[in-house]
């Protein structure tokens, strides 16, 4: 068989990437195909060059390649990083903010859409992806439910274009199913549905990209700790002694040995009621104390606490954030926290050796 770049790219689609279950050609992994006197040289580029795929990918395309080509084809196949070559889908997002809770009903996807539009407020350039599969409710908290992302091709990929509002670049898979659509996915195509807005989509130069996580412990969380470079975790809980013993759990999770992300600290939602008749009153109907006992217990801090304000729900279902309303407390709050959020990047980026 004569050998063509055509070909060679062809034979490669036989190697398939399992972590992101997809070849490596449709993935865009290869980075250069060569052809001198018959000898075959080949680029594969991945995420991570620590990640054991690599070598099993490497050695598969090799023997494919010698299998199509004839076993004396000399083959050699190079492992590359995207850090190398400044490339790949999230090159240019430097920080990933995952905002995780250990149940439903805390306020978490609250929390990520008003801490991304405070981070945007700051200036910072942002994008928030809603990674809650079975209850995606970003579109909704931001007012484009009815909306669509783009899609562009570049390098023969498609690519999908964020949707953009208050500043913050917004995907979901709520664009992509209908509302009364139920989702019954085994953990593959929802590792599959989570990469595909990792991987394939147009985020450019981010400064902070929060991703809203589903509740508890499952596949995308495991997902996200081991395919991706994740700067620090923020766990949203409420004062009940249920939802911290919740929250513990997901807190451990993160602080296995392979699964190390450090925790930025707790946001604890629905802390207290205040009426608006009496503004220097706090009523902890859920209780207090919770809360401060578990970040002493997993040595980080309190980042902040969301009082329980109507407002929030209100703001929410109009698709308008309640830290754009400058002269509400919540909003304040959330400033705050955004605040905290960077600071301890700023912690994070001292510790880590260059």
């Amino acid at each position: 068989m004569s050998t063509t770049k055509e070909k060679i790219t062809e034979a490669l689609k036989q190697v398939i990437y399992f972590k992101k279950q997809n070849n490596i050609v449709d993935l865009g992994m290869i980075h250069d195909i060569r052809v001198v006197r018959n000898e075959i040289t080949v680029s594969i580029v991945f995420p991570d060059m620590n990640d054991p795929s690599v070598g099993i990918v490497c050695n598969s395309a090799t023997n494919i390649l010698k299998k199509e080509f004839g076993e004396d084809t000399p083959v050699t196949v190079k492992p590359v990083s995207e850090a190398e070559l400044g490339k790949g889908p999230l090159s240019g997002v430097t920080n990933i903010i995952a905002v995780i809770s250990g149940k439903g009903g805390v306020g978490k996807s609250t929390v990520a859409a008003n801490l991304a539009v405070s981070l945007a407020k700051m200036g910072k350039s942002v994008g928030i992806l809603d990674a809650d599969i079975m209850g995606p409710s970003v579109p909704i908290m931001f007012g484009v439910e009815e909306e669509h992302p783009g899609v562009i091709e570049r390098e023969g990929k498609p690519l999908i274009i964020p949707i953009q509002k208050y500043d913050v670049k917004i995907l979901s898979l709520g664009f992509f199913v209908t509302p009364d659509q139920a989702l019954m996915w085994r953990g593959s195509m929802i590792n599959k549905a989570f990469n595909q807005l990792m991987n394939d989509a147009e985020w450019g130069d981010l400064d902070y990209l929060v991703i809203d996580m589903p509740p508890g412990t499952g596949d995308i969380q495991l997902t996200l700790a081991q395919d991706y470079r994740v700067t620090g975790t923020i766990l949203v809980t409420t004062p009940q002694k249920i939802a911290i013993a919740d929250v513990r759990r997901a807190a451990m999770m993160y602080r296995q040995e392979k699964l190390t992300i450090p925790l930025f600290g707790l946001i604890e939602n629905m802390a207290y009621f205040t009426p608006d008749e009496l503004p220097d009153k706090k009523y902890y109907i859920f209780g207090k104390g919770a809360t401060d006992q578990l970040a002493a217990e997993l040595d980080i801090p309190v980042l902040g606490r969301i009082p329980i304000v109507e407002k929030i729900t209100e703001s929410g279902d109009n698709g308008t954030p309640l830290s754009l309303d400058v002269l509400s407390p919540v909003s304040a709050a959330f400033n705050d926290i955004a605040v905290e959020t960077m600071k301890q990047v700023e912690i994070k980026q001292a510790l880590t050796p260059n």
